[in-house]
């Protein structure tokens, strides 16, 4: 007789010899015993459970008849009759399995409930039991829904399935459903050692717990597991061998790496790691076996008589169970579950496994980390927290530990704004100084700096000064510069904020020279490509103040001496702007030209055309144009305008131009534009208004109690482009 496989062999006969489903037995048991029985039985489970078992010891008591053949239905079927017989062997006619995943159209339903209208041949009732009902399709299930809610007398339907949520509730509600819980370890080891007594076999207790464990709750699966152990062993059953059939980790691998861990020996924790994969071991399985040995130490430290002496590891647990302080393992246990789920998308196994080692050899809770470097900048130390145990030198990774360094934090960052700005600042000559002083000198004015200004508040200042200063041209002029000539309506540029914001272009960039000796180290100058030619530069805000000056002696000048005022002021030299001279050798700054009011018809214009573009009520291109036009001169009721795109000298946009102003001065008015570059605009103006109030609002800003207060106390910063002025 060929050999017969032990999931076979012994699988249970009656209730009695069941394992583990206890619940399932004490309901069908009182059924057969009062007469109570179902027409349509479901059983649902993972696979191995006992369901098929429980299908055939459930058909052998209902056609048992007895070793008299006088028996009725019993709840314990006497295993000899010709029933019972057959169902063991498969073979009793009025018992029809089914595989509902080949069986699964309506043909082969309509066929099976064809049959079962019939009487049985040879027992008392007819019983079907289709595995994998969830397999059939709705057809075949809406089939068999009459005949499952009324099924002939002598018909018994016993379903079982691993997936019930795929069946449809009508057959749901039509069935006596019994759920089969997956095998304890416990029962498994014990059901395993009964057997291997009877065949004889010598085991381990050690081995029958990792074929349990293996089993993952499967009764089939921990039976076909000890088939191939015997098989592996030849005849054997011993721990070492079941580890080597599973690939399973030596717990003393574990128990070495939680040494290791406990004395924060990296090179021992690594070189365990290269053992283990010099032995081509799971590192997932490891991680999985380090996590359930963290829990029985945890379990040790809480619950000391929870160990078992039984168990291989008992004196090792309760070694490390002192080791170790109660947080430790708790993080450690963590991070075992986390690096478990991590290997996928780590570069390796290997890889994903020494960090997770190496996370747990860095971190530990409730440790100062007196012996890590300080954070950059901050020359500090961490301060423990009071619940500290133990004098190891890992890194914090409490709460209270983590304060001190996220306070270093914002000083460090405070520092690197003060150092570069600071020097520039101290180097700014003192507000009081007359506009025809000599250059500002190269050295830091010492002590100088205001009384109770936080640092951070200084940087914010001397960033925004520097800013200013850079984009007029520079603030600090070599001694060989010679000093500028204060013109009559003209301010320095170093003076502060200007007093007029409305007259006061916006000033664009403009390309800056290799810094003087004196200028930090930490000044940077722009890429090149952001250079501007000096040809197509803006004007800077005193030169067109200087220009508005003119324009405004220019209007209050009697007709006839207005052309001999208005050429001394064409003939100045430029020199007369207060523009701080370059380190390189100074280019000469030509003024925006006044406009020619000599021959003005307009009596009522005083020659302040970016005013009156502004009033002008237009829109589009006419507003553009009105907007981006620089007032030439005035000849009679015609107005030169200078423009610098020729697409807004169009016919239609200079009609709409001309009709604004002749509405405006109530006088027929000609616009005649020219193409150039252009300086006092109305749109430089309303930029450079725009750019005062965005100045102001930040002074307001930095000069407030209140955001000084959270500078000076909690190192606070403004962030850059969060200020917005109100809107006029």
């Amino acid at each position: 007789m060929s050999y017969q496989v032990l999931a076979r062999k012994w699988r249970p006969r009656d209730f009695t010899t069941l394992v583990g489903q206890e619940h399932v037995v004490k309901a069908l048991t009182h059924a057969l015993e009062q007469q109570r029985l179902h027409h349509a039985y479901l059983f649902t489970g993972t696979r191995g459970v006992g369901k098929t078992t429980l299908s055939r010891i459930l058909a052998k008591s209902l056609n048992c008849i007895g070793t008299d053949g006088q028996g009725g239905i019993t709840a314990q079927p006497c295993g000899v009759c010709r029933a019972c017989t057959e169902i063991d062997a498969g073979r009793f006619v009025d018992y029809i399995e089914m595989d509902a995943a080949s069986n699964r159209g309506v043909d082969e339903m309509a066929q099976l409930l064809d049959r079962a209208v019939y009487a049985p041949t040879a027992g008392r009732f007819k019983v079907y039991m289709i595995d994998e009902v969830h397999m059939l399709t709705n057809h075949a299930f809406n089939a068999m829904l009459k005949t499952l809610e009324e099924p002939p007398e002598h018909v018994k339907f016993i379903l079982a399935t691993t997936d019930p949520q795929k069946i449809p509730v009508t057959v749901l509600s039509r069935c006596l459903q019994f759920n089969l819980k997956q095998m304890p370890p416990g029962h498994i080891v014990s059901h395993l050692d009964r057997i291997l007594g009877e065949e004889g076999i010598a085991h381990e207790p050690n081995a029958l717990r990792l074929l349990a464990s293996a089993a993952q709750g499967s009764m089939r699966d921990a039976l076909s597991l000890t088939d191939q152990a015997i098989a592996y062993s030849a005849g054997e059953v011993t721990e070492a061998a079941v580890r080597g059939m599973l690939g399973a980790i030596d717990q003393s691998y574990l128990v070495r790496l939680l040494d290791a861990l406990a004395d924060e020996n990296g090179a021992t924790l690594i070189g365990i790691a290269d053992e283990m994969a010099g032995r081509s071991l799971s590192f997932s399985g490891a991680l999985q076996d380090l996590a359930s040995l963290l829990q029985k130490i945890a379990l040790a430290q809480v619950v000391p008589a929870a160990v078992q002496d039984d168990w291989p590891e008992a004196d090792d647990i309760r070694r490390l169970a002192e080791r170790f302080d109660a947080q430790s393992v708790q993080l450690f246990y963590q991070f075992a579950n986390l690096g478990r789920n991590e290997l996928a998308l780590a570069p390796d196994e290997y890889a994903g496994f020494t960090m997770t080692l190496l996370r747990m050899l860095a971190f530990q809770p409730g440790q100062s980390g007196g012996d890590a470097p300080p954070p950059s900048g901050s020359g500090k130390r961490a301060v423990p927290s009071a619940g500290v145990q133990g004098g190891s030198s890992r890194p914090v990774v409490a709460a209270a530990a983590a304060g001190p360094v996220a306070q270093a934090v914002p000083a460090v960052r405070a520092e690197r704004v003060v150092d570069a700005p600071r020097a520039t600042y101290q180097a700014d000559p003192p507000a009081a100084a007359a506009p025809a002083a000599a250059p500002a000198p190269a050295t830091p004015a010492p002590a100088s700096a205001p009384a109770r200004r936080s640092p951070a508040l200084e940087a914010l200042a001397a960033a925004r000064q520097a800013s200013s200063r850079g984009a007029r041209g520079g603030a600090a002029a070599p001694a060989s510069a010679p000093a500028p000539v204060p013109a009559p309506a003209a301010r320095p540029a170093a003076a502060g904020p200007r007093s007029n914001p409305a007259a006061a272009p916006a000033s664009p960039p403009v390309r800056r020279e290799p810094a003087a000796a004196s200028a930090p180290a930490d000044d940077f100058a722009p890429p090149p490509w952001e250079e501007m030619p000096d040809e197509f530069a803006s004007p800077s805000p005193d030169q067109i103040d200087a220009a508005f000056a003119g324009w405004e002696a220019a209007s209050t000048t009697r007709p006839g001496a207005q052309a001999a005022a208005a050429r001394p002021a064409q003939s100045e030299p430029p020199a007369a702007a207060p523009v701080p001279a370059r380190a390189a050798a100074p280019e000469p700054v030509v003024a925006a030209t006044p406009p020619d009011l000599s021959a003005s018809g307009l009596t009522a214009f005083d020659g302040d055309w970016p005013t009156l573009a502004a009033r002008l009520p237009l829109r589009g291109l006419a507003q553009q144009l009105a907007h981006q036009s620089e007032l030439v001169a005035v000849e009679g009721a015609t107005v030169r305008l200078r423009v610098p795109l020729p697409a807004l000298t169009e016919a239609s946009v200079l009609e709409r131009l001309e009709a604004a102003l002749t509405e405006h001065f109530g006088t027929p008015v000609r616009v005649v534009c020219d193409i150039g570059a252009v300086r006092a605009t109305a749109a430089a103006v309303d930029a450079e208004q725009r750019a005062q109030r965005q100045r102001d609002a930040e002074d307001a800003i930095a000069a407030d109690p209140f955001v000084q207060a959270l500078v000076r106390d909690f190192a606070a910063t403004v962030v850059p482009g969060s200020i917005q002025p109100h809107a006029h």
